[in-house]
């Protein structure tokens, strides 16, 4: 699935993602190149108030608060570095990653062997990120502009989701929807650092890494994260 958009608006996506972040190695997972931002204060400040309080990008609509494609999240890396040294969870099977925003996770899952990888996100420039990465990486993703919370994961084999617990009413929905994902039968996995919302007591930590943070993101240099299967 591709993202509903002209060929203009994705072309501006694309020119706004490169003109504000540079290709490299991502942190703790060097076998996957995104293009990320240096640092958090300058690309936010070329975002605007929006009428309702939210923020977006000039000439790119009302996309979600914050630019989270730029940069990498400690849940994602997390959880990219554990598809990619466990393959066979993956393998094979199609995969859905919520909340996608650069990439990293699901091009992880397409490099560990995954058939068929949705990337969903609700922001336009997370779309464009997406492709971009996608593309520096050498793997097919598919791209679902979309809020995917209030279905069961689309018929996905394995449903990933990092870093979707920092807000209640995002994390009820996003455990609501991994709930109906896992009653079909599909496998699970959630990269998280342990922020306030996230369901500990439903959760099993199958892995935990230390996680390099970027200044201004995190307020220390690491953070222990976890990669956690629902039950």
């Amino acid at each position: 699935m591709t993202p509903d958009a002209g060929d203009g608006a994705a072309d501006h996506g694309a020119a706004f993602v490169r003109a504000n972040t540079r290709l490299r190695p991502a942190p703790f997972v060097p076998e996957i190149r995104l293009h990320l931002a240096d640092e958090a204060l300058s690309l936010w400040e070329i975002t605007y108030p929006l009428p309702d309080g939210r923020r977006g990008v000039r000439g790119l609509g009302d996309g979600p608060p914050l630019p989270f494609w730029a940069f990498v999240w400690a849940g994602g890396q997390a959880l990219a570095r554990y598809v990619l040294d466990q393959p066979p969870i993956v393998a094979g099977g199609r995969v859905l990653d919520l909340g996608s925003g650069s990439g990293l996770v699901a091009i992880a899952a397409a490099k560990a062997g995954a058939v068929s990888v949705t990337a969903s996100d609700v922001d336009p420039l997370a779309a464009a990120s997406i492709r971009l990465n996608a593309a520096a990486n050498g793997v097919d993703i598919d791209i679902a502009l979309a809020d995917l919370l209030d279905g069961d994961g689309d018929g996905a084999t394995a449903v990933l989701a990092a870093d979707l617990f920092y807000e209640q009413r995002l994390a009820e929905r996003t455990i609501a929807c991994l709930d109906r994902a896992l009653a079909r039968g599909a496998e699970v996995l959630i990269g998280d650092l342990g922020r306030a919302y996230l369901p500990r007591q439903r959760l099993e930590a199958v892995a935990t890494y230390d996680v390099p943070c970027m200044p201004g993101l995190e307020d220390v240099d690491a953070k222990r994260t976890s990669v956690w299967r629902l039950r």
